[in-house]
């Protein structure tokens, strides 16, 4: 499937980022202007950006021309330097292969891109983004100030942040790995960016971006702190990451971002017409399901808990419009599928009850 196409053969604008809207409405309403002002400059861009990726993606979607055979399955990476503006893709500043320079946060972002190749392609199979071989292409250093990272249905961009609340966006692994798996959803199930299946979208995205970091680190289920964006936040924050797959609604609680809003289970689901019908909040609930499988089942989360929600994700019964009942359904198909009446058809069947979603 081609970016932003859906299975009816139309085009779906795609624009997916880390920080949740939520998130800097809150800031963006800080009494301090060194806060606020940031925020509001990145809501206003993440806004621009947004509308820009509904004008662009009417007709179709711009073509990648095939690798040829002897460079499948080996990572095609570009970097770019925006140099503190909004035109992207910038400058190049370093390609596949090319030596690290100077510059940390090109080298963090070409590290990222690399580890996400390599936990798809050793643990999946799967050739890039698209399984195809796709070029993996970011941009660092975007905008001044900017309080995001995002993908934006072609690439990676990567703000530096303010210094203030938020670091560089290139910091934790786990964000870069997030921002891409949104590309693997695109062009597998297409998730609709709103209420249930936009918050599976996150939730998937978070998934893999922990596996990535779980993989690059070698880290068991046991061992990972299931965090995403730890380390991205500065020190006056109040908080440990963006979000927690082990607790979610847990991750921060601070006086200028507030509490962490994430539900753990069905009981506490927040009904919104903000963020997309709150995409980034109840995809905690997912998020937490995930755990609790990869936990009971102990070892590598990608291999087996990790493999059932790929397996969902890629095989073509996930509808655009997917609601948590239908996801978990699937989840179970796919483990006794694959392993089945055994332990993890039970783990995945038991962390679906625990969190209130039922399955079919």
């Amino acid at each position: 499937m081609v970016p932003g196409m859906t299975h009816n053969g139309g085009f779906e604008p795609v624009f997916c980022s880390i920080v949740p809207p939520h998130v800097l409405d809150r800031l963006a309403q800080a009494d301090d202007p060194v806060l606020a002002g940031p925020a509001r400059r990145t809501l206003q861009r993440d806004a621009y950006e947004r509308t820009q990726r509904r004008l662009t993606t009417v007709v179709g979607a711009p073509a990648v021309a095939p690798l040829a055979e002897a460079e499948r399955a080996k990572p095609h990476r570009t970097v770019y330097d925006a140099g503190h503006g909004t035109d992207l893709p910038g400058e190049k500043v370093r390609g596949e292969g090319d030596a690290p320079g100077g510059d940390a946060t090109v080298n963090r972002a070409y590290a990222g891109l690399g580890a996400t190749f390599e936990l798809f392609l050793k643990a999946y199979a799967r050739d890039s983004i698209d399984g195809n071989g796709l070029p993996m292409v970011a941009t660092v250093h975007y905008d001044r100030e900017y309080n995001n990272a995002f993908w934006n249905g072609e690439q990676m961009v990567f703000g530096d942040g303010d210094g203030e609340i938020f670091l560089d966006f290139t910091i934790p692994i786990d964000v870069i790995g997030h921002e891409l798996a949104h590309g693997v959803t695109q062009y597998t199930a297409n998730l609709t960016y709103f209420g249930q299946p936009g918050a599976l979208n996150e939730s998937v995205s978070d998934v893999f971006g922990a596996l990535i970091k779980q993989y690059t680190l070698g880290q068991t289920a046991a061992e990972a702190d299931w965090l995403i964006g730890a380390g991205l936040l500065a020190p006056r924050v109040t908080g440990k990451a963006l979000r927690s797959m082990k607790e979610p609604g847990t991750a921060y609680d601070d006086d200028v971002l507030g509490k962490d809003p994430q539900p753990a289970t069905m009981d506490d689901y927040v009904r919104t017409g903000r963020d997309n019908g709150g995409v980034h909040i109840n995809s905690g609930i997912p998020n937490h399901a995930f755990y609790l499988a990869a936990t009971t089942l102990g070892g590598h989360a990608w291999e087996r808990a990790g493999q059932v929600w790929y397996d969902v994700l890629t095989g073509g019964e996930l509808q655009q419009d997917a609601m948590f009942t239908d996801f978990a359904t699937l989840t179970v198909k796919a483990a006794r599928a694959r392993y089945g009446e055994g332990e993890e058809l039970r783990a995945v069947s038991k962390a679906w009850e625990r969190v209130g979603v039922r399955t079919l």
